[in-house]
């Protein structure tokens, strides 16, 4: 999803017409839907491939599927072709965009531009970061397995590895800090959201409860009619 929204930033700002016309709405809830299935069935097959050894843990035990873990998936499929997508193009549309500053564009445009592209740039930065190195030491992990009867190396890779993953999963989560930390606009969206909407709801509703009026003199007022309608 990162490189379709580098892909996508670069199509957008480019200065030829034809080329931001390629990547569309539409379009880009196709390619979303496709990787989402490939990605799902992908992860059922190879987690199929993972056998629960008593030295060992869970490890890929067939053969074929460590060297296709060792030469592909890590390397490439999750790691330098991800890595290479989103580095060129965050490039290019860095270019794109110093380009249209230049063009005869509204200032509003120019900024717009000039922001998410920013943001993207920041993103795919923090995404190489975060992902090269649990991809490189599973790749060491897969060759070369420690064995439990080892305890003290088992455990140092083991937390090694728990640390590692805890950084991947950073990267799926971090998104939202960096866009309100590299967009003024995004933070004054934000506040609105947060402060304008959501807590004068909440505020309001807290206050509806807490003001809340019993009618305690409706059984005295039934009681002045009725004696009201008995003199009459």
């Amino acid at each position: 999803m990162i490189c379709f929204t580098v892909v996508d930033q670069f199509f957008s700002t480019n200065h030829r017409f034809n080329l931001r016309q390629i990547c569309t709405l539409k379009l880009g809830r196709y390619f979303a839907f496709i990787f989402m299935c490939f990605a799902i069935i992908h992860g059922i097959v190879m987690g199929s491939s993972f056998d629960i050894q008593p030295t060992m843990g869970c490890v890929l035990s067939n053969h074929v599927w460590v060297q296709y873990s060792t030469f592909f998936y890590y390397p490439i499929l999750v790691g330098f072709l991800p890595v290479a997508i989103a580095s060129l193009f965050s490039i290019l549309a860095y270019h794109n965009v110093r380009r249209i500053v230049r063009r005869q564009l509204p200032i509003v445009r120019r900024k717009l531009d000039k922001q998410i592209t920013a943001m993207v740039l920041m993103r795919v930065i923090a995404f190489v970061c975060l992902t090269l190195p649990y991809n490189t030491y599973r790749i060491y992990a897969i060759n070369f397995p420690i064995s439990q009867s080892m305890p003290i190396a088992y455990t140092i890779g083991r937390l090694i590895q728990a640390i590692l993953l805890s950084f991947y999963i950073i990267n799926y989560i971090i998104s939202f800090y960096i866009f309100i930390i590299f967009s003024s606009r995004f933070r004054r969206q934000v506040k609105l959201v947060l402060v304008k909407k959501c807590w004068q709801r909440w505020k309001y509703w807290c206050c509806s409860i807490n003001n809340q009026i019993e009618p305690d003199n409706i059984p005295e007022t039934r009681n002045s009619q009725a004696e009201s309608e008995e003199n009459i």
